[in-house]
């Protein structure tokens, strides 16, 4: 196992960020399916109206959450096993192979029922490779990053995931405004975003293989303990209980206001495709630059208060903030409430992926992190744009608007019974470098 005899902070830096670029690929990869859907849903559903089209691909989009829990078992057992590092690799790989699959498939009008088949196959290998690269990336951020600035270096894990959707933003908009026209978008430019994505991994591959491993990681290795994770993990019922809980409202929440709202501005509100991605896109920045704000924040005052803010303001706002975006007439009238549930849902994601990480021992952690979660996110984020739809359909599109103040009411019942795991860390009490 490859590791510098002294690990120096210029070593934990270089780590950090080859993790966090390569993070930043796979999600780039990932939700460049959700900003482009608008234009390639008529090459594999060419049969409907625009609701119906969207409503197919929302529905693969949730069948490649189906894959996340055992993405989330696979590669976190083997990242348990054989190193947080080697699960790190193996996950790029994968999404590769998805992104390159979707771009080169062939439409319906071409190949028929086979088009939307290999679209499926395509989602359900990206969705085992980010089953497994969240709890995984979880892991090594919190391990590697030292105690006193856990919550700031562990909240880059979602400012790359976020980069990772405003990086497939920026390339919708540039598709849209610069380099092509609709007509060309929808039948084969959407395809441009997803070769860039696969080129991408490989870069990401380049970088992952000049990270270190961590130190939890390694000093597990020296003892020479063998173990089964899952088995070992069965032991922590309490801790898996708190990862779906502090989950689910979170990742409903997420998904509604930077996955569906794009489509949610156009298809509810009547916006220009252009307009509500530019909206969308101007608010997922300012979102990103929060996260290493609160993940400090987090640091000095504990991760329980940012939560349970989220969890009591994001109850009572979401209603009133899905209300007025329906109805949003311009630019700013969809951004300042986009931007207001912004801010409140970074109480959740800035701090997440550090408050599981600490819940759980070096044995089982990236497991621990990463099989509940995804459980969690398959059954409630990845189909939260299809619920949205559905409530849409059925002619009742505010019911969705309840649905989301309930999941999030339920996360604030756990966080408010939950310790605070900055003092009660259990990578702090391993006696992790710069602890």
């Amino acid at each position: 196992m490859t590791a510098p005899a002294d690990f120096t902070p210029r070593h934990r830096l270089r780590s950090i960020f080859s993790g966090s670029v390569g993070n930043l690929v796979e999600w780039y990869d990932w939700y460049v399916y959700a900003a482009f859907s608008l234009y390639f849903a008529g090459s594999f559903f060419p049969q409907g109206d625009l609701t119906a089209q969207l409503l197919s691909t929302a529905a693969i989009f949730a069948v490649g959450f189906l894959m996340r829990p055992v993405g989330g078992w696979l590669l976190g057992m083997y990242a348990d096993r054989r190193g947080r590092k080697a699960a790190l690799l193996l996950s790029v790989w994968m999404m590769c192979g998805g992104s390159l699959l979707i771009a080169v498939t062939p439409t319906f009008e071409q190949v028929g029922i086979a088009a939307p088949i290999l679209l499926v196959l395509a989602r359900l290998i990206q969705g085992l490779s980010v089953g497994g690269e969240y709890g995984t990336s979880a892991t090594y951020l919190s391990e590697m990053a030292t105690r006193r600035h856990r919550g700031f270096w562990s909240s880059f894990q979602y400012v790359t995931l976020i980069l990772g959707h405003l990086l497939a933003l920026g390339v919708l908009i540039g598709l849209q405004r610069v380099f092509l026209s609709t007509e060309q978008l929808e039948a084969w430019g959407w395809r441009i975003p997803f070769a860039i994505g696969a080129v991408l991994a490989l870069v990401a591959l380049w970088l992952r293989r000049r990270m270190d491993e961590t130190e939890s990681f390694r000093r597990q290795v020296a003892q020479g303990a063998r173990h089964n994770p899952l088995r070992e993990l069965l032991r922590h019922p309490r801790e898996l209980a708190t990862v779906v809980g502090l989950t689910l409202g979170g990742t409903v929440a997420f998904y509604t206001y930077t996955t569906y709202t794009h489509k949610y501005l156009v298809n509810t509100a009547g916006m220009a495709r252009d307009d509500a991605a530019l909206v969308n896109a101007l608010c997922l920045f300012l979102f990103m630059c929060l996260q290493p704000l609160a993940g400090a924040l987090s640091d000095r005052i504990g991760r329980r208060p940012l939560l349970i803010g989220f969890g009591v303001l994001g109850s009572l706002c979401t209603v009133p903030i899905l209300t007025r975006l329906g109805s949003a007439t311009g630019f700013w009238d969809a951004f300042w409430p986009m931007m207001l549930a912004l801010v409140i849902v970074s109480g959740y994601t800035s701090i997440n992926a550090v408050v599981k990480a600490e819940l759980f021992p070096t044995a089982v952690r990236a497991l621990g992190v990463g099989l509940p979660y995804a459980l969690t996110v398959s059954i409630f984020g990845g189909t939260a744009e299809w619920v949205a739809l559905w409530f849409k359909q059925a002619g009742v599109e505010s019911g969705f608007y309840w649905y989301v103040s309930a999941c999030i009411g339920c996360s604030l019942l756990v966080y408010l019974w939950m310790p605070d795991t900055r003092r009660t860390s259990r990578i702090v009490d391993e006696g992790a470098s710069g602890s």
